[in-house]
């Protein structure tokens, strides 16, 4: 059986709309992650990482997703972006009002055992 460990969905960088108030990070609502390990690169024993930065809309849906560290891996920039689109978080929220903002997610694609 195949697992991927994947470290840290949490917003580590978050760009929103300006203002006197605090931003309040949005977070993961699911500790599961819909990231596939590529079979391929699996067989192989390559591991990498990559890191996005997802739009979270204010609503808690990923909208955009953009490489900002590529793995040097097709295979795994691909399945980072295709799960990435499918995550869902609390939103971020200034004050009283949910806001949309951009979010580094890093993907560590890894045969390790989580601990």
């Amino acid at each position: 059986m195949r697992s991927l460990a994947l470290c840290a969905l949490l917003a580590s960088g978050v760009w929103g709309c300006s203002g006197d108030q605090e931003i309040e990070n949005p977070s993961p609502l699911s500790a599961s992650v819909p990231i596939e390990y590529p079979l391929d690169l699996w067989d192989q024993g390559i591991e990498g990482s990559s890191i996005l930065k997802v739009r979270v809309t204010a609503l808690g849906g990923v909208d955009s997703v953009v490489i900002m560290e590529s793995s040097g891996y097709d295979a795994f920039d691909s399945s980072a972006v295709r799960g990435a689109r499918t995550l869902r978080f609390s939103p971020a929220r200034q004050g009283d009002k949910r806001i949309e903002v951009w979010a580094h997610v890093p993907v560590h694609f890894s045969k390790k055992p989580r601990p």
